[in-house]
């Protein structure tokens, strides 16, 4: 098999179920606090194989008046602290001490409500993949959808045009019609499998079915495993919670965030939009300075007297600085993933809508 060169994007995300279970695990510990953490493992053509994780030491910080977003701030940027990169780096020492896969391949935060698009999230992520041809994912982890019974784990880079532009550092209006750079350009999302060992995968077919009285013959190999008939499959169970027709209880809290990051998209336009005012002011004032300016050293030639410096008004007016875009850039980003939530979540409500319209709505 050819191998893949160094400058290949990476195509997907593999992760051990083991990883899966301890990610699951420090986030539900913390919630609803951020939790974050390391992960170890290696890349093998063009699939990023995620092998091994340990959490970041949290930080123990009472959570009374303030203290609370104090701790979460703190915990959302625990991966880029040098603390905590000295600590990763003792963790993968010893993990090749013992000949576990040691090489660092990115890091996982938790979140609630899909609320994962934020200034911590592209900085944590950028401080793994600023080295060129750096292999490093970021793992979301949403502790709220995976309560309800659905695995919610998904990795995303930054985009190379993001990369670009985050290093260069200006994100105002020029720099981005320039480059052409839109809020769907920040992250690139790759695809996540779980992958289960021989071992894990009989023990989950053996799972629905009684423990057997006789040895069995162990089988060869997987694809054996796979295509006996007498391998038993799960039942179907009755589920009457799929004819429930309540609103997802996520619906309405999902809109009151999807509101509010509205709300400060306003904000932000708003802010920008004063800029704007501001910025003509000032400039309609340095307009009629150098006119004045033009008119006194024409009176001033006709004078034969010496003339007035014309570019003297960089001195005496000073333009007011473009906000950042970025803010802007990111939660646009926010809102479509929460408008993302919002269509997954009235999906399933809608077609059972559908499915009882005629006894909703006898008359019809």
């Amino acid at each position: 098999m050819a191998d893949v060169p160094k400058d290949s994007p990476l195509r997907a995300v593999q992760i051990e179920a083991l990883v899966v279970m301890k990610i699951i695990k420090n986030s539900a510990q913390f919630f609803p606090t951020i939790a974050t953490g390391s992960l170890v493992g290696m890349e093998v053509n063009g699939v990023l194989q995620i092998t091994n994780s340990f959490p970041f030491p949290s930080v123990d910080i009472p959570a009374a008046d303030g203290h609370q977003d104090t701790a979460s701030n703190l915990a959302a940027g625990a991966p880029r602290a040098k603390s905590n990169a000295t600590y990763q780096n003792e963790m993968i020492k010893f993990l090749r001490e013992v000949n576990v896969d040691a090489n660092n391949v990115g890091w996982y935060t938790s979140t609630s409500m899909g609320n994962f698009v934020n200034v911590n999230m592209i900085e944590n992520q950028h401080f793994y993949q600023k080295e060129l041809n750096e292999r490093t994912v970021a793992l979301v982890h949403d502790v709220s959808r995976s309560s309800q019974g659905s695995l919610s784990l998904r990795a995303f880079r930054l985009s190379p045009s993001f990369m670009a532009a985050y290093k260069e550092g200006k994100f105002t209006t020029e720099s981005l019609q320039k480059s052409g750079l839109r809020y769907q350009d920040i992250l690139i999302e790759l695809p996540v499998t779980v992958h289960n060992s021989h071992l894990a995968t009989s023990l989950l077919h053996q799972l629905p079915s009684d423990a057997p009285k006789e040895e069995l013959p162990f089988p060869p190999n997987l694809a054996t495993l796979q295509q006996d008939p007498n391998t038993p499959q799960p039942p179907l169970y009755p589920n009457f919670d799929s004819l429930d027709l309540s609103i997802d209880p996520f619906l309405e809290k999902t809109c009151d965030l999807l509101l509010e990051s509205i709300e400060n998209h306003h904000t932000e336009l708003n802010n920008h939009q004063y800029y704007q005012r501001s910025l003509g002011r000032e400039q309609a004032k340095i307009t009629a300075w150098q006119q004045k300016r033009k008119a006194e050293n024409a009176a001033r030639a006709a004078a034969k007297q010496p003339l007035l410096p014309e570019d003297e008004w960089q001195r005496l007016f000073k333009l007011p600085t473009e906000p950042s875009r970025l803010d802007v850039l990111l939660n646009s980003r926010q809102v479509e993933q929460y408008a993302r939530q919002v269509d997954g979540f009235t999906a399933s409500v809608s077609s059972k809508m559908f499915a009882v319209k005629s006894n909703l709505l006898p008359g019809e």
